[in-house]
């Protein structure tokens, strides 16, 4: 296309837009002149903005005074170390503090291990610090678990913004404000309302009885836990995500360790516990304290004894009939016929379907040899196969009763009770 060809820009002359050429080949030529009596030319490379750096030693010290806010507890002292501005964070670490107090906590220390990544341009950044924490009057001794700390680089400090994150496990106490239940038997702390808190402290205190009716010489208070939900639940044990979307509550260490001596509570699922009704709710309760007063967590134990014998102490006095107590189970039979033996440790995997009718055939199992030995003699027999004798040995010792006859005696109630 020709220039006369061209079409004109409205408003404006050709010779505007022959100026404008020629400024930019003169603007060109400064270019080249420059380039060319220069020795060399060296574009300037672009600066970035400095990005903040870890500063371990102010984390120490701010994780330091939160300790000893804490310790004293001085809640001001807590809120003084939270990013400057983010009053949220500030309300955080107070409300913490006042957890503690409520909680009695002792023992408490933070020890920064390392970073986990640079901070971000805003000097947001996690480090990993190993924390114990003791619950006093309850806790026979302290927990200790890698956490995580959330910090701000700021221009003189380190401020601390809170605790969670991945990795780690996320202490209900350290999470959030919480509220705390205490009396001589029971301490309860729940990330909830004040009246669900009421709820579960009167399951809690409910359950001591009913353990010791079977079990007179447990004599340790029973702590319990409710975070806010099932994903918050999992936070707190370092669980995978799914791993309790069917269980109402679980009893384990504080700081999931394996050590014999650990703090043993019941953590509440509330996504599940709190669909219960008043005496399903009251049977978990029971169930889970039974478990503390047995050291149940750690125990190699088959599952169907140590689940069924915790079923017969919660379910002991209810006055739940049959059909209501073993309603899973009897619509199983009832299908598939009696199991051919007693239900082994996959059929109570935390996924596994009909885990409900299972536990009730647990339970079953343990009423039976209650019923047929005694009581004292179940208890017998459960406390053996806990100290680790083999069942083929422990159940004759203990109750005069066979495996296989315990076994074809089951079967036969479960065909008697589907009829």
């Amino acid at each position: 296309m020709s220039t006369s060809d061209q079409p004109r820009q409205a408003g404006r002359p050709r010779w505007w837009v022959a100026g404008l050429s020629l400024c930019v080949l003169v603007a060109a030529g400064l270019l080249v002149r420059a380039v060319v009596d220069d020795d060399t030319y060296v574009a300037p490379t672009p600066t970035a903005a400095a990005r903040p750096e870890v500063d371990p030693a102010g984390a120490t010290a701010t994780l330091a005074a939160f300790e000893d806010a804490v310790r004293a507890g001085d809640a001001e002292a807590a809120r003084a170390l939270a990013p400057t501005g983010d009053n949220a964070a500030g309300d955080l670490l107070a409300a913490l503090v006042d957890n503690a107090d409520r909680l009695r906590v002792d023992d408490f220390t933070l020890r920064y291990v390392d970073d986990q990544g640079a901070p971000a341009a805003d000097g947001a950044w996690t480090a990993a610090v190993d924390a114990t924490w003791r619950f006093r009057g309850f806790d026979p001794t302290a927990s200790s678990a890698e956490v995580r700390a959330r910090l701000v680089e700021e221009d003189d400090r380190v401020a601390l913004a809170g605790f969670g994150g991945s990795g780690g496990i996320e202490p209900v106490w350290l999470s959030g404000p919480v509220e705390v239940r205490r009396t001589p038997r029971t301490l309860v702390l729940v990330d909830g309302a004040a009246a669900e808190a009421d709820r579960y402290a009167a399951r809690a205190e409910a359950a001591v009885p009913v353990v010791r009716r079977v079990l007179p010489d447990w004599r340790r208070g029973l702590v319990v836990e409710v975070p806010g939900s099932s994903a918050d639940l999992e936070r707190a044990l370092g669980a995978e995500p799914g791993s309790y979307d069917q269980i109402a509550a679980v009893t384990t260490s504080a700081d999931g360790s394996q050590v014999p001596d650990a703090s043993v509570h019941v953590f509440a699922n509330p996504d599940v516990y709190d669909g219960l009704r008043r005496t399903g709710a009251q049977v978990v309760m029971s169930h889970e304290a039974t478990h503390v007063a047995t050291g149940a967590w750690d125990s190699g134990t088959p599952l169907w004894l140590l689940e069924g014998f915790a079923d017969y102490v919660a379910l002991r006095d209810t006055g739940l009939p049959d059909e209501r107590a073993a309603a899973q189970i009897i619509k199983q039979v009832r299908r598939d016929g009696a199991p051919s033996g007693l239900p082994d440790g996959a059929a109570f995997g935390d996924r596994t379907p009909r885990l409900g009718a299972t536990y009730e055939s647990a339970w079953l199992a343990a009423r039976l040899v209650a019923q047929e030995a005694g009581e004292d003699a179940l208890v017998r027999f459960y406390r053996a196969v806990d100290r680790g004798q083999p069942i083929e040995e422990a159940l004759p010792a203990t109750t005069g009763m066979t495996l296989d006859r315990l076994t074809d005696d089951w079967r036969a109630e479960l065909t008697e009770l589907a009829r």
